[in-house]
């Protein structure tokens, strides 16, 4: 099936914006790697469309012989990769500037060859299902090449009882039409249409408060702006409220839609299912971290005690707790440091960091219109991944590109030693590449530091990652299960049931009722600002992710023997194996508590360190 060219997103930080046209073109996106001109572009998209119909020449043929099956295998990928660097070329011309409706009108165009393609292909997988495993095994024994859809083909024996017929799949396929919908719209009107609004400060200063002014703003050193920043910011969010309810809405319908069409007892079973992960993974993970609340209560009043404050506030967690320290590096500065704390990774891995500095893989700067946030593109199989960036020269962003990379590298490294079938990743072990590096940064600058305000604020920094990674994205993914839940019960969700679930498990997490931090009324609407929401299940894999990276990390920078080798393997490994069993060869169990127990004990010990130096200081 032609699929949607996967990009691995960051958790959105927004910056402030600088016209293009300043930018050296070093620091933008060579897109021509994947095509000279919008002109190339649709020559290959006419071509692309010229072959789709062929497909239907394997209608009922797909079990007459092993050749007619690797056949139609092999033209799936070649159209599924032909595919991708259509869409890539299109989507990320858009999201340079999402007001160009040509761009957007492209990015449109594919979703919709895409989803006309799925309907007229859409007999495959019945077939491929109606086929006993006898004889699909009789077909790789006498046909080598099949070996490599062999994967594939047992994981549809093993999601049997949830495929449907043609007709049924044909129905499902054409849906896309419309599902695509709540995502596209929130994306425009997010982007590009909301009307974001203007604070004055303390000083008198007049700011604009767009995705990229908050995301600056919230985390200035003044208290008192820090709280008009964020009381206007989300109550002019709430403003729209009603609108962005009925998007979050219609985008929860419509998972649950795929899930009972497919025979699903919940949205969750289905979203995990694809790449068989067990329900008890994700469930397990909200109940490890909400029995380790106390912990992350401990990270509060530190921060409590850090900022010298009375009451810790909501808008406080982004403020910088050592006065005096802002860590901030120009993108050259955050090349050389990412560069060099790779350097346990080896020659090949520092080889193609270069490649990507030097061969503008990378859009850097935040522009006019330019999608917010972070992520990486694999561009095509046979390119190279492309990341975007926000870069506002503070330490974060320096994190952000150790991140973006990891996950590049990830695709880099699985582009080159599997085939095209096997290439793609899942999800579920994107987000280990990213946060192995950035552990591999943190640990790299400690080294590097001896002051003990500079240390405080890395070790805030590291325990500030843990805070958005794990426990804020396990957050998300409670109010996710929350709201999936309450759908599939028949509760309406309006905007006003979204922001009452989401208030209730922010206090939790926050320990609002105990004191710990408190949750003003309207920042409960903080929801709607959340694109990961029209993921489906995508936010828990940050956390999974992440305490899985802490293990691997832990082995390489202790120079444990065939570390880097199995780092390396794991990278390499593609969609080879299913995720949880690709991490498992690499030694890390996602079945058990092991990883989440490690991250908290890490964590725990970082948060000893500072109290040390804190008490130190106080003396």
């Amino acid at each position: 099936m032609l699929s949607f060219n996967l990009s691995f997103f960051a958790p959105d930080v927004q910056t402030q914006t600088i016209d293009r046209d300043t930018i050296s073109m070093q620091h933008q996106w060579n897109l021509s790697d994947i095509f000279k001109s919008d002109k190339a572009w649709e020559a290959a998209k006419t071509d692309l469309v010229s072959r789709l119909n062929h497909v239907l020449t394997y209608k009922g043929r797909l079990a007459s012989s092993a050749l007619i099956l690797f056949e139609c295998l092999e033209e799936q990928s070649v159209l599924g990769l032909d595919f991708s660097k259509l869409y890539s070329y299109a989507s990320m011309r858009s999201d340079m500037d999402t007001r160009v409706a040509l761009y957007q009108g492209m990015k449109q165009e594919m979703s919709q060859i895409g989803t006309d393609y799925a309907a007229k292909a859409s007999f495959i997988e019945p077939e491929l299902v109606a086929m006993d495993i006898a004889l699909i095994e009789k077909f790789i024994s006498e046909e080598t090449r099949l070996n490599v859809y062999k994967h594939y083909l047992f994981d549809l024996q093993r999601r049997k009882a949830h495929m449907l017929s043609e007709a049924e799949e044909r129905i499902l396929a054409n849906a896309g039409m419309v599902t695509q919908g709540p995502y596209n719209i929130y994306s425009i009107f997010s982007n590009a249409e909301l009307p974001y609004p203007d604070a004055t400060l303390s000083d008198g200063k007049r700011v604009k408060l767009d995705q990229a002014g908050f995301g600056r703003f919230r985390a200035v050193a003044s208290r008192e702006d820090r709280k008009i920043v964020f009381k206007t910011f989300w109550e002019n969010m709430a403003a729209f409220k009603g609108t962005l309810g009925v998007q979050l809405d219609t985008q929860i319908k419509s998972d649950i839609f795929y899930a009972r069409s497919r025979h699903y007892g919940s949205a969750l079973e289905s979203a995990l299912d694809a790449n068989a992960i067990p329900v008890d993974v994700y469930r397990a993970l909200i109940d490890g971290v909400n029995e380790n609340l106390d912990s992350f209560h401990r990270y509060l009043h530190i921060r409590k005690r850090m900022l010298g404050v009375d009451t810790l506030h909501y808008y406080d967690l982004y403020a910088p707790v050592v006065q005096g320290v802002d860590l901030e590096y120009n993108i050259d500065q955050a090349w050389d440091m990412v560069i060099e704390c790779m350097a346990p990774m080896g020659k090949e891995y520092m080889d193609v960091l270069q490649r990507s500095r030097i061969e503008r893989w990378i859009d850097v700067y935040p522009t006019p219109g330019k999608r917010s946030g972070a992520y990486s593109n694999d561009g095509g199989y046979d390119i190279h991944p492309f990341m975007l960036l926000n870069y506002n020269g503070k330490y974060n962003d320096v994190s952000t590109l150790a991140h973006e990379l990891g996950h590049s590298m990830h695709t880099y490294f699985s582009n080159k030693h599997q085939p095209l079938p096997l290439a793609d990743y899942s999800i579920f072990v994107a987000e280990v590449a990213s946060t192995f590096n950035e552990a591999l940064l943190t640990d790299y600058m400690l080294k590097k530091i001896d002051d003990d305000d500079v240390r405080l604020s890395l070790l805030m920094e590291y325990l500030d990652g843990i805070k958005g990674t794990v426990f804020r994205q396990t957050q998300f993914a409670e109010y996710e299960l929350a709201i999936h839940e309450s759908c599939e019960k028949g509760i309406p969700l309006t905007g006003e049931k979204l922001t009452e679930i989401y208030g209730g498990i922010l206090e939790k997490y926050y320990g609002h009722n105990e004191g710990v931090c408190i949750i003003d009324d309207y920042v409960k609407v903080e929801w709607s600002y959340i694109p990961h929401f029209y993921y489906n299940f995508y936010v828990y894999q940050y956390a999974t992710s992440f305490t899985a990276s802490i293990a691997l990390a832990d082995r390489v920078l202790k120079g444990s023997k065939g570390a880097v080798e199995n780092m390396l393997t794991f990278l390499s490994a593609g969609g080879s194996d299913y995720p949880i069993d690709v991490l498992k060869a690499a030694g890390v169990d996602m079945t058990t508590s092991g990883p989440l127990n490690s991250t908290i004990q890490r964590m725990n010990d970082v948060m000893a360190e500072i109290e040390k130096i804190l008490d130190k200081k106080s003396r």
